[in-house]
């Protein structure tokens, strides 16, 4: 991942900063507990299609 893309990328319902997670290839959103995918090396950031995290992985964060 691109580490001037993942300067200014925002979380889409919040705009806070994200998580870069590059095991998982996804990126966190703290504040609203989501997960995007990147698929190819393109984040998917669409808040549909985002995973909900769960109380144990939001706490690890």
């Amino acid at each position: 991942m691109d580490a001037k893309l993942l300067e200014i990328l925002v979380c889409p319902l919040c705009k806070s900063t994200l998580v870069y997670r590059k095991a998982e290839q996804e990126l966190i959103c703290k504040a609203d507990r989501l997960a995007y995918a990147i698929k190819d090396g393109i984040p998917v950031m669409l808040a549909d299609e985002a995973r909900t995290l769960t109380a144990e992985e939001a706490e690890k964060l």
